[in-house]
């Protein structure tokens, strides 16, 4: 075997091990990286990964995929990246899919069997608020910033169509992007040369999917169709993704109850691996009149749905970022873009906290949940196990 193939395997390696351990989000997701991928097996240098990881947060789709696949991309070319996005999110899609299957199990076998889940609902809206108040210290930094995040929130809140969002995010970028000039200059290369094919590929697949969902109306081609849109209008990882999909899902096609889609996103924190992987787990539930087949299909070709557009698109930009990030334009347009998706975000927390009873008992949880993560070290899937241990010690006593 080649010195070349054994790097490469050894590469997969590394990423098959991020995979199953990489819990805690972003922050210690990005520790691993740099302790794994830089120091110990110098595929990139340390200023490659922030630069790679500063691109992809800025394009749409799951940031932390398209940063696997992207240092892919700089080891061993296009072949090698996909392999690794297939490593990457095998073991989280099988989980949440695995995950919907025992819900359902438990539904209909155990009347009130998520009564194990009964904290962790309120829990998975302490997460939101979390995730919300991080994104937007990071994201909003301007007044206009801030006026552009409330009218999202309240556009989201008011009209949760999922045909408005891509419309608000392209508004946001615009309405931001005529402030260029505040942009500090830079040396903007005249001969901006781009490479399309993965940009028509992106493209290809987002019109044929549509088109052909429309005349087939085939349910797996439909969710195919369906999670490859979000998977190309996310800005903002994961935490983005749930307004979007909530709306979809459970208010506008009524294929989760409020209940399984707090269960499973509540789950997804405290699995490792990419968090686009409740994508699964919602696809899987979307099919479940099929059965196990069903199941198996929905959470492998929402996977495929979601997580494939970032990855056309980071190998379309990376080939010419560093000429196009001179452009002052781009970069005004990238606040506008980010205000918006912290706007759906709030709207999220709002409305994935509706349709739970408003008692103290949850307001307990869910301000508990958020105490937690902001002031403490314990780790994410330490509290969800705690959450679905003190469920199941609650049903067993019966109250």
């Amino acid at each position: 075997m080649s010195v070349r193939k054994v790097r490469y395997y050894v590469f997969l390696k590394d990423v098959l091990a991020l995979s199953v351990t990489a819990f805690g989000g972003p922050q210690a997701f990005l520790a691993m990286l740099l302790e794994r991928m830089v120091k110990n097996r110098a595929y990139i240098s340390e200023d490659e990964l922030w630069e790679l990881n500063a691109l992809c947060n800025i394009l749409p789709g799951p940031s932390s995929t398209q940063l696997i696949s992207a240092i892919g991309f700089r080891v061993g070319g296009p072949n090698l990246a996909y392999l690794a996005l297939f490593v990457w999110i095998l073991p989280a899609t099988l989980l949440m899919t695995a995950t919907a299957v025992l819900i359902q199990f438990l539904q209909e076998n155990t009347p009130g069997a998520l009564g194990f889940a009964r904290f962790i609902q309120p829990m998975a809206i302490g997460f939101i608020i979390f995730a919300a108040q991080k994104t937007i210290s990071k994201m909003v930094k301007s007044t206009e910033a801030m006026i552009l995040m409330l009218i999202s929130a309240f556009v989201s809140f008011f009209y949760s169509s999922p045909y408005i969002f891509p419309v608000m995010l392209v508004l946001g970028g615009l309405s931001t992007s005529i402030k260029y000039k505040n942009q500090p200059k830079a040396e903007e290369d005249k001969s901006l040369e781009i490479k399309w094919a993965n940009f028509y590929l992106w493209g290809g697949v987002l019109i044929l999917a549509a088109v052909a969902g429309a005349i087939t109306n085939y349910q797996p081609i439909l969710l195919f169709e369906n999670f490859y849109r979000n998977g190309s209008l996310i800005f903002g990882g994961g935490q983005v993704l749930v307004p979007y999909l909530y709306t979809e899902f459970v208010d506008f096609k009524h294929f989760l109850s409020s209940e399984e889609f707090l269960t499973g996103y509540a789950i997804s924190q405290g699995i490792p691996g990419p968090t686009f992987s409740i994508s699964s787990y919602v696809g899987a539930l979307s099919m479940r009149e099929f059965g196990l087949t069903g199941f198996l299909v929905g959470g492998l070709v929402s996977a495929a749905g979601i997580f494939l557009p970032g990855i056309f698109l980071i190998f379309f930009v990376i080939r010419f970022w560093d000429q196009l990030k001179l452009y002052r334009p781009v970069r005004a347009a990238l606040e506008g873009i980010n205000a918006v998706s912290c706007g759906m975000l709030i709207a999220a927390a709002y409305l994935l906290f509706e349709p739970l009873e408003a008692n103290a008992l949850h307001i307990f949880f869910i301000l508990g949940t958020y105490s937690l993560l902001q002031f403490s070290k314990i780790s994410s899937p330490m509290i969800i196990l705690a959450g679905i241990g003190l469920g199941i010690l609650a049903n067993y006593l019966g109250l």
